[in-house]
């Protein structure tokens, strides 16, 4: 993350800086499921993993709530293919696809006092991504000084295996969606307002998604009418 003077919330939450979703855009899901993939794809979703110079670890996916591992669902939205849809307080992340249909990642979401909603887009990404934590994150972690100028890519970093920069009219938003080196973290809300998804989830939707792309992150209301 690029150091810089404004804070990410302040960003989205500043006056006029940022609106919330226009209630016309709401998105609806009929939560009706194709069910999750056999056993063995499952297995080879979330096995061991060589990427680049990194072996990641397998996940234990007999300890994770099935409802977070990667699945096609059924959903209705006016928003086009290749949007990535957000709902924080279910612990969704949907790519839209055509014909009604999106793939769902289990994603662990920002804590209280760390929430955000709203729409942005696809700046860049990036691979194994170096890790710079922001003053106000420094100011609040005093011992992340030490990576001040970046941490390495690698299995201990905070941004995981991959990163999606999320911006908002040509500027940085200092939110990511990325990978993460804490799986039991997903499904749950401990961020400080980035998404994060399981290293083998974020690889494959790095792969999905386009630079440009748009990102809507819901507000609680808009999550509450998703049927």
């Amino acid at each position: 993350m690029t150091a810089t003077s404004m804070t990410r919330r302040g960003f989205f939450l500043g006056a006029g800086a940022f609106s919330l979703l226009a209630s016309g855009c709401t998105t609806i899901s009929t939560r009706d499921e194709f069910g999750l993939p056999p056993s063995n794809v499952l297995r080879s979703h979330y096995g061991l993993r060589k990427d680049g110079e990194f072996r990641m670890p397998a996940i234990n996916i007999s300890a994770v709530n099935r409802r977070h591992l990667r699945q096609t669902v059924r959903f209705s939205t006016r928003e086009r293919p290749g949007t990535v849809i957000v709902d924080p307080y279910s612990r969704f992340l949907y790519f839209v696809e055509d014909e009604g249909r999106a793939i769902r990642y289990g994603v662990g979401v920002g804590r209280a006092g760390f929430r955000w909603a709203g729409r942005a887009y696809v700046g860049w990404k990036r691979a194994w991504p170096t890790w710079t934590p922001p003053p106000a994150m420094i100011a609040r972690e005093p011992e992340l000084v030490a990576f001040s100028k970046g941490m390495d890519p690698g299995l201990n970093n905070p941004l995981g295996a991959r990163a999606i920069y999320i911006y908002r009219d040509g500027r940085d938003t200092l939110y990511r969606l990325h990978g993460t080196n804490e799986p039991w973290s997903i499904g749950k809300a401990v961020s400080s307002g980035c998404i994060r998804l399981f290293n083998q989830d974020i690889i494959d939707l790095h792969e999905r998604v386009k630079p440009g792309a748009k990102i809507v992150v819901l507000s609680e209301s808009q999550s509450a009418r998703i049927a």
